[in-house]
């Protein structure tokens, strides 16, 4: 099964867990793609959504897709104008809030997606998100999980979930990711 790792604002960096999940899977003979989005310090959505069609378009269906903070909006607002079921499974890890301080970006709030929209996007899309997110302070399950019918696993003092939280290395995240590369669709 195919890998798509998207990263938010600013991309993720050598250390980040996407970084070293990508490194982990494709160790393993695992597909990756881990593409480096136009311009992460100033994104606009147009461009991303370009970026996301491409490489969509190299890998129709059955991806697993892992976004962190500003690629889960990306992901949001691709499945709001998706046509067909392009994903297995999705995970979105500490997306942030409208209000959250990105200077730069451009396009990718308000975020006006439904429940169906997310549903025709993938099989099954998860969320990750810490109780303390500084991107989010309104909570990922308030904002994102319940107007989305999306279940949210809720990280107590996890931050952003990024480097400067402490994750690097997320053994639980590659767990989750193999799982899908093993079993498909049972879990």
């Amino acid at each position: 099964m195919p890998f798509l790792i998207l990263h938010g604002w600013q991309g993720s960096g050598p250390d980040h867990w996407q970084s070293w999940l990508a490194r982990r899977l494709r160790e393993r003979g695992e597909r990756v793609s881990y593409p480096e989005l136009p311009e992460p310090d100033t994104p606009r959505l147009d461009r991303w959504l370009d970026a996301l069609d491409a490489e969509l378009a190299l890998d129709p269906s059955g991806l697993v897709v892992l976004c962190h903070s500003l690629g889960c909006v990306l992901w949001l607002q691709h499945a709001r104008r998706a046509s067909d079921r392009r994903a297995e499974r999705v995970l979105l890890v500490a997306p942030p809030s409208p209000s959250a301080e990105l200077p730069g970006v451009d396009g990718f709030f308000p975020l006006s997606v439904e429940p169906e929209d997310v549903a025709r996007a993938a099989r099954s899309t998860e969320i990750v998100a810490a109780d303390d997110d500084p991107y989010c302070p309104e909570g990922a399950l308030r904002l994102y999980g319940e107007p989305l019918g999306v279940p949210v696993r809720v990280v107590e003092g996890g931050g952003h979930l990024n480097t400067d939280a402490g994750y690097g290395p997320w053994p639980e995240v590659e767990r989750w990711s193999l799982r899908s590369a093993e079993h498909g669709a049972e879990h």
